[in-house]
């Protein structure tokens, strides 16, 4: 009997953790993120098929993108993803005093992502690239813009959290914050594959 009784302990023991799972922030912000990772999959799509029946131009146009500003903003979106969830996890761990830094440098990284790209569509148009050059560009522009969109708006949810973060109470609700890394994360991973797509596949 006491087999059996130290069995089952050690079977719920087992599967304690699991029933404490959820997923973080909201389903809503989940919907969200899915149908907006479908859109971009429909335009990386497009954009292989075009691709193939254009080599010569796509990687002629590829040439003209610059390797190193490309992995730089790519180093800061990783660098501001790792510090949401430093940023997340000092709240639920009890360090909520080292919350707002973490978000904040993380906003800090959204906003040099911002200048970084504006500076690169400045010297594009000066060097007389735009949207309607051919049809790589065509891609790169609309592409990498409305992946600025979700950055500028990130960056604002997340200087929002830093923000919240100095004043909030031990135990409060998570659900917001796991939202908003949700959303980052999001959009770190679109530009993890914007990045290879567009700079870097011959």
């Amino acid at each position: 009997m006491s087999t059996v009784v130290s069995n089952i302990d050690s079977s719920q023991g087992r599967s304690a953790p699991r029933a404490g799972r959820h997923l973080p922030g909201s389903e809503g912000v989940w919907v969200f993120v899915y149908a907006d990772m479908a859109m971009f999959a429909a335009m990386f799509g497009c954009f292989m098929w075009d691709r193939h029946h254009a080599l010569e131009l796509f990687e002629t146009s590829r040439q003209a993108l610059s390797l190193n500003v490309g992995g730089i903003n790519t180093l800061i979106l990783l660098t501001s993803s790792m510090l949401v969830v430093l940023g997340v996890d000092a709240l639920k761990f009890g360090r909520r005093h080292l919350a707002p830094a973490f978000f904040g440098l993380a906003a800090a990284c959204g906003l040099a992502f911002i200048v970084s790209k504006i500076f690169e569509y400045r010297a594009k148009f000066e060097a007389g690239i735009g949207l309607t050059t051919n049809d790589f560009f065509m891609y790169y522009f609309i592409m990498t813009g409305l992946h600025l969109g979700h950055v500028v708006v990130g960056t604002g949810i997340i200087t929002v959290l830093a923000l919240k973060s100095r004043s909030e109470r031990p135990g409060g609700n998570l659900a917001i914050y796991e939202g908003g890394a949700t959303y980052w994360h999001m959009v770190d991973l679109l530009w993890v594959c914007l990045f290879p797509l567009l700079y870097i596949v011959r």
